[in-house]
């Protein structure tokens, strides 16, 4: 039987109910949602099934404790406290980071110090060592004080988990993968549908989009700083690797295009599908917005469009949302489009009303995810 241990997910606020149900399918239960977290308790093999697959979560920490601190003794005091010996090597590199927030301790430097003196002097007692050489794997402790609530937790995954492996060409204002996962999901596209980005910029929303349909880990061409640690035995990154492979459909045939006027754009986007390995099941097209089409009746446009503060004249963007309006009532009048942009004038510039709309952050840039629903395709 496996020991069991409590983790954390973060997420972008307004994605917390979907890294949830994404945690509900790779099986685990006891489950609390709370504001840009997800915290679970499951099996130590979750650390590595929840690194390889979430594919709208920021990153995965290992919940080490949680407390009441108002001054520094009682932070002290209550981190040592605190299991550590039971993950630290002796040869750990921990550095600590962290916040504060509506809390009587507010310097976060005065708090990463205190931290990292607590985890010294319990390490001490188990190694009977004074001086750390840290060399040996990451054990990064992360902190959060809100209303002076203390959670500790140490970094399992590293690099955030945006991080796929794939996009290496830089392009500009390119959207996170976790937050095109994200659109998608909200979407409710499904690999039976087409789909078509006419704004692909890197491509990442078509990339992340063949990823779901081909039911590939999102984390398969990356490593996590867990997979270093020497408590994690090998077997249980080989099993939840191996079990990711088996459940890989490439045969399955998809219907995705990724169309954008910029040249330099689409052959970044064709690089990266490569490097995805998902180059084969995408169309991408060097198009301009007044030349999208599609020869199927029913399927669905989810996009990032340029707005303004990422991409240059926010003016301009007006006739932008204009022509699309115009395409998308001659051409796609049958299909569900999902736009997300930080322009609060979308609908009065799209002439249409949308059906529902989401608060999303892009970026750091408050926008929203505007759903338009097409009809149901005839059973």
């Amino acid at each position: 039987m496996e020991d069991k241990v409590t983790l954390i997910a973060t997420a972008l606020f307004g994605v917390e109910a979907i890294v949830r149900r994404e945690l509900q399918s790779l099986g685990y239960e006891d489950i609390v949602t709370e504001d840009g977290k997800v915290t679970f308790t499951a099996p130590l093999s979750a650390i590595c099934r929840s690194n390889l697959w979430l594919r709208t979560a920021d990153r995965v920490f290992l919940k080490i404790g949680e407390f009441k601190a108002t001054t520094f003794d009682e932070l002290f005091e209550n981190t040592k406290k605190l299991d550590w010996e039971r993950w630290l090597p002796k040869d750990a590199t921990f550095p600590v980071t962290g916040s504060c927030l509506r809390s009587t301790l507010m310097s976060i430097s005065d708090c990463q110090s205190i931290i990292k003196k607590a985890v010294v002097e319990k390490l001490k007692l188990k190694y009977s060592l004074t001086l750390f050489p840290e060399t040996g794997p990451r054990y990064k402790i992360v902190f959060w004080i809100l209303k002076d609530v203390v959670t500790i937790g140490i970094d399992t995954s590293g690099d955030g988990l945006h991080k796929r492996g794939y996009r290496r060409r830089p392009t500009f204002a390119p959207i996170k993968e976790t937050l095109a996962s994200a659109l998608l999901y909200i979407s409710f596209w499904n690999p039976e549908k087409p789909l078509i980005d006419p704004f692909c910029g890197s491509g990442t929303i078509p990339i992340e989009a063949a990823l779901m349909g081909l039911n590939i880990a999102p984390g398969l061409n990356r490593s996590f700083d867990a997979q270093y640690w020497k408590n994690i035995a090998p077997t249980l990154w080989q099993q939840s690797i191996e079990e990711a492979c088996d459940v890989m459909q490439r045969e399955k045939q998809l219907k995705i295009y990724g169309y954008d006027i910029d040249e330099d754009a689409i052959d970044a986007c064709r690089f990266h599908a490569r490097e995805a390995e998902v180059d084969e099941v995408i169309h991408f097209q060097t198009r301009d917005i007044k030349e999208n089409s599609s020869r199927f009746q029913y399927g669905v446009i989810v996009t990032n469009p340029p707005y303004g503060e990422r991409m240059g004249d926010k003016s301009e963007n007006i006739y932008l949302y204009q022509d699309m309006a115009h395409v998308f009532n001659q051409n796609f009048q049958t299909w569900s489009y999902y736009i997300i942009t930080s322009d609060m004038d979308f609908e009065k510039h799209f002439s249409r009303r949308a059906n529902k709309k989401r608060k999303l952050y892009n970026g750091g840039i408050l926008c929203y995810y505007y759903q338009f629903y097409g009809p149901r395709p005839p059973k």
